[in-house]
Formats: C-alpha cells, structure tokens, sequence
C-alpha cells in the first residue's frame, strides 16, 4: 500500500493518465506509459530532469533530489523537486508531468542506441 502523500499525489496526476507507483529505496517510482518520470522521498516530489527542462526548475528556485551518505550529501542531479504551486495548479502540473516523461524517454532511447552499437 502507498503512503497517504503517494496516494495524495497519484490523485492529482489522476487527469494526466495513468500512473502508477512502485516502491523503491524507501520511495517510490512514479511511472506513466512505462516510464519513470517522478520519484517520491520523504513526502516529496522530484521529476525527471534534463537539458530541456532544467531551467523552469532554476527558475522555480528548486534543487536536486539529495540524501546523506555516511559521510557527505548526495546530489541526484536528474530528478529536481517540483515546485509546490506547478501542484496546485492542474494545467500546469500536466505540463510539468510531460515534459519530465520526455526526458525519460530520451533517456530511454539513447540506451537503446548506445546497446545498439555495442
């Protein structure tokens, strides 16, 4: 069963297809047409980052998805924390939504290429 946020937030990405969520490392993976595009840690929110998305999240004043080593702080530097107003508005959030399964995507594509070429 998915936390009381996971399941919040599965309701509000509801309008934008399906997705689905599956535990991992302590979270969870959110998943939209076979994708993953979005993780869930500690009660928040993080997308799938790239060149073409990074900027709205800099701009938003967000950062990477972070946790704690033994010794020093962990930078995930392709999943950015989405901005608590892209959550409260639907129109915007479905944009967001696309845009971080696009980076996925492309993600997917190039390791297909790369594994073509081995």
């Amino acid at each position: 069963m998915a936390s009381e946020y996971c399941e919040y937030i599965l309701d509000l990405m509801s309008p934008h297809g399906d997705v689905t969520a599956k535990r991992m490392f302590g979270g969870y993976g959110l998943y939209r047409n076979g994708l993953i595009f979005a993780i869930i840690a500690d009660d928040a929110l993080y997308f799938k980052v790239g060149d073409s998305n990074r900027a709205d999240y800099e701009a938003a004043g967000m950062r990477p998805f972070s946790y704690a080593k033994k010794d020093r702080e962990v930078a995930l530097t392709s999943y950015w924390h989405v901005p608590l107003d892209v959550l409260e508005d639907e129109e915007m959030l479905g944009a967001w939504i696309d845009k971080a399964e696009e980076v996925s995507h492309g993600k997917a594509a190039a390791k297909v290429k790369k594994k073509e070429r081995l």
